[in-house]
């Protein structure tokens, strides 16, 4: 009789995160930037509760101070400590660009799985999502700013007016690249052969579109997110930097450039720490997101 104890053990299957997990590590990049960009997200929400100074508290003895122990960025023109203001602006910029995102994801999902699933839809919604790309997307967000921030600050506030009219105008200008994607997968799909028997057992397109279609295009709306994040966090800046954004006396890094410019030649230091925060941030999370690409997707997972 043959001796079955001898066989070698079977190497025990692993499971699709276990797969997704497994290629997201052989990406070094992706690694190092999602380590960077939780280290950043840690600091700036973690950071003010171990920093004794705070962002808005001004000492004019304290002016236009170089790195020191007590300060370890320095100070700005009215004695505010630099550290606790890149803190504060950086929870600023990061809260927008994930509202932003999810906010353009939302509207570019629901663009592109109509586009794709309802063929009556299909044409409409597309000549919609080509004439939002043709506009010119910064001139577009100033006009925004200047006609809608004055009411919004004296309906709900100016800081919170001007959050909800940054994140809106971000997001409905940014969503065209998600709607585009998810419609090319969702075309693809609905020709498998797992929905074409879906459909004819009298599933409804409520349903298919829930059980069927969104869970197989997760993996291309999770590499959007990760993209919009970034977009949303420059344009931002960008708002801020040309004094659209938020109000002089709220931080966030595209205001902390616009106030250090003016200070340029003689504290050039005070450019480098919220460029070098945003250069940090945007750039982890384009290789986070690089990574996560090649790591949902099943043609690249295994190579």
């Amino acid at each position: 009789m043959t001796d079955l104890s001898n066989d070698e053990p079977t190497t025990p299957h692993r499971s699709q995160f276990a797969d997704v997990w497994h290629q997201f590590k052989a990406h070094k990049g992706a690694l190092l930037g999602g380590i960077i960009f939780i280290i950043i997200v840690v600091g700036v929400y973690i950071g003010p509760w171990l920093w004794p100074h705070d962002a808005t508290f001004i000492d004019i003895r304290a002016r236009n101070q170089g790195p020191s122990w007590a300060h370890p960025f320095g100070t700005d023109q009215l004695g505010r400590d630099t550290l606790a203001r890149m803190m504060a602006g950086g929870q600023t910029s990061i809260a927008v660009g994930l509202t932003a995102m999810i906010l353009a994801l939302g509207l570019g999902s629901l663009v592109g799985v109509c586009a794709g699933y309802f063929k009556r839809l299909d044409g409409i919604l597309m000549r919609l999502t080509d004439l939002f790309l043709a506009l010119p997307i910064l001139p577009l967000l100033l006009v925004m700013m200047l006609l809608f921030r004055d009411s919004l600050s004296a309906a709900v506030g100016p800081e919170r007016g001007i959050f909800i009219l940054i994140v809106v105008a971000i997001g409905v200008t940014s969503w065209m690249p998600t709607a585009r994607i998810v419609r090319g997968d969702v075309l693809a799909i609905k020709q498998r052969e797992f929905v074409l028997a879906a459909r004819s057992i009298g599933t409804s397109n409520r349903h298919m579109i829930t059980r069927h279609i969104l869970p197989n295009v997760l993996s291309p709306i999770m590499v959007s997110a990760t993209l919009g994040i970034a977009n949303a966090i420059i344009t931002e800046s960008a708002l801020s930097f040309l004094g659209l954004g938020f109000p002089p006396d709220f931080p966030t890094w595209g205001r902390l450039l616009n106030d250090a410019t003016q200070y340029l030649q003689d504290y050039p230091e005070r450019v480098f720490w919220p460029g070098l925060a945003i250069s940090l941030t945007v750039l982890s999370v384009n290789y986070l997101g690089d990574g996560l690409r090649d790591a949902l997707d099943p043609r690249i997972r295994g190579r």
